[in-house]
C-alpha cells in the first residue's frame, strides 16, 4: 500500500512540472514578439480576446448567466 501511495503522490508533481514546461516553452516562443511595442500590444490584445471568448463561452455553456 505504501508503494501505491508513493506512486500516487508523484502525479500532482508531474502535472505541475508538465504545465510549467508548457508555459515556459510558450513564453520562450513569444518573447521576441514582446520586444517591439506594436506586436506586444497586438499579442496582449489577442490573449485578452482569447481569454474573454473562453470565459463567456464557458459561462453560457454552464448556464451561469442568461444569454
Amino acid at each position: 500500500m505504501k508503494d501505491f501511495l508513493d506512486n500516487l503522490s508523484r502525479y500532482p508533481r508531474y502535472f505541475i512540472t508538465f504545465t510549467l514546461g508548457i508555459f515556459f516553452f510558450l513564453f520562450d516562443i513569444l518573447k521576441p514578439y514582446l520586444e517591439r511595442p506594436l506586436t506586444a500590444i497586438a499579442l496582449v490584445g489577442l490573449m485578452g480576446g482569447i481569454f474573454a471568448f473562453t470565459f463567456f463561452t464557458l459561462r453560457a455553456m454552464l448556464g451561469l448567466s442568461p444569454v
